[in-house]
């Protein structure tokens, strides 16, 4: 199964909301506001001054968090892109293979016919001799003999071609067993993630 990108957009924006990255931005801001209130009852200049630096430091902080949580959100965007293009051309390689495999069946199919054909040429063949002019007639059965050796030729190289469509079909299986089982890995560790942003929220900051 493929995650929903919703579900992902909803969790980073929770994130965003609640703590940024998990770095602690709640708590940068909650100093952030307490500093400003410090500031505003600063009783002398240069600890005005120092509570004015500490803001700014503060405030640098979260903006590089913020701006650190922005650039894993636009990655994880990408990434779910690439998925769902890997998975599109997975599709794709699945629906040439069972193409590929009816045609060599119908190959089969047609080969199995023309064997058919030759034995009964062989068995027609075998009323001829008893007939005059049997020079000509071993000179027909010799072209015959050749022509079925072709067409078994023809039979071995089409019934190796559908074993390697047969491999080829299996190895496009277990791919895309591997990218669901991916996908389900991450869709698990978004939720654990959740879970956890949401501890965060519900529990008491020092």
């Amino acid at each position: 199964m493929r995650p929903s990108r919703t579900i992902n957009d909803e969790v980073i924006r929770k994130r965003l909301l609640i703590d940024g990255d998990g770095a602690g931005d709640d708590r940068r801001i909650n100093l952030l506001v307490k500093s400003f209130i410090k500031w505003c009852n600063s009783g002398s200049q240069e600890e005005g001054y120092s509570q004015y630096q500490r803001m700014l430091s503060t405030l640098s902080q979260c903006e590089f968090s913020m701006g650190k949580t922005l650039l894993v959100y636009d990655m994880n965007l990408r990434e779910m892109e690439n998925y769902e293009k890997i998975y599109k051309e997975i599709e794709c390689s699945i629906a040439g293979a069972h193409e590929k495999i009816a045609e060599c069946k119908k190959q089969i199919l047609q080969a199995k016919r023309i064997r058919k054909n030759r034995q009964e040429y062989d068995a027609l063949a075998k009323v001829i001799q008893h007939h005059p002019d049997r020079h000509e007639t071993l000179k027909e059965l010799e072209a015959l003999g050749k022509e079925l050796e072709h067409l078994s030729h023809i039979k071995e190289s089409v019934e190796d071609k559908l074993e390697l469509r047969r491999k080829q079909f299996h190895v496009l299986l277990s791919t895309i067993h591997e990218l669901q089982q991916t996908l389900e890995n991450d869709e698990k560790l978004s939720e654990v993630e959740e879970a956890q942003d949401e501890s965060m929220e519900t529990d008491p900051k020092p």
